[in-house]
């Protein structure tokens, strides 16, 4: 079943180590101590990766002769690829309508007459030049490290009395 494939395809790429492994696959095959050098784990580590993705149908080993190389197989990327530009098509279509929604509020937008369009009750824009707020303390901000603390004397003044 083409599903169980995806997934079990989807389920080996989740792990960054396997996805390695792919792209080094994808330029020329290796066998298991080949692909280990560039790992800080044990061949039987990276075996166990190769085994999950050789389940998934992302990798094959062969025999040649005391060599056992994995390759790539490229036709479940063809599965996994025909899945995703499926989804990818319909995400394009529903923004396509979307952009054709948005031209077409543009359109009425920009058309003579349009500011006619504004209801009476809405708001005015927001002042970009606002009043300034009197500071309280008329000899400046109070800097937030100097502001006084009830429960600590205040080290400008002499000692409480």
């Amino acid at each position: 079943m083409a599903v169980d494939q995806l997934s079990r395809a989807f389920v080996a790429l989740a792990d960054p180590t396997r996805r390695d492994i792919v792209a080094r696959l994808s330029v020329r095959d290796a066998t298991v101590g080949e692909l280990a050098e560039s790992y800080a784990m044990s061949m039987q580590a990276v075996s166990k990766h190769l085994k999950v993705l050789e389940e998934a149908g992302l990798v094959s080993r062969s025999r040649d002769a005391q060599r056992r190389p994995c390759h790539l197989e490229p036709q479940v990327f063809d599965v996994m690829t025909s899945w995703i530009e499926r989804y990818r098509r319909q995400a394009e279509a529903r923004f396509s309508r979307l952009d054709a929604v948005l031209s077409g509020l543009g359109d009425r937008d920009t058309a003579p007459g349009a500011a006619a369009d504004v209801a009476p009750d809405a708001h005015p824009a927001p002042d970009t030049h606002p009043t300034p707020t009197p500071d309280p303390d008329p000899t400046g901000p109070v800097d937030a490290g100097t502001r006084p603390r009830p429960d600590r004397p205040d080290p400008t003044r002499g000692a409480p009395s």
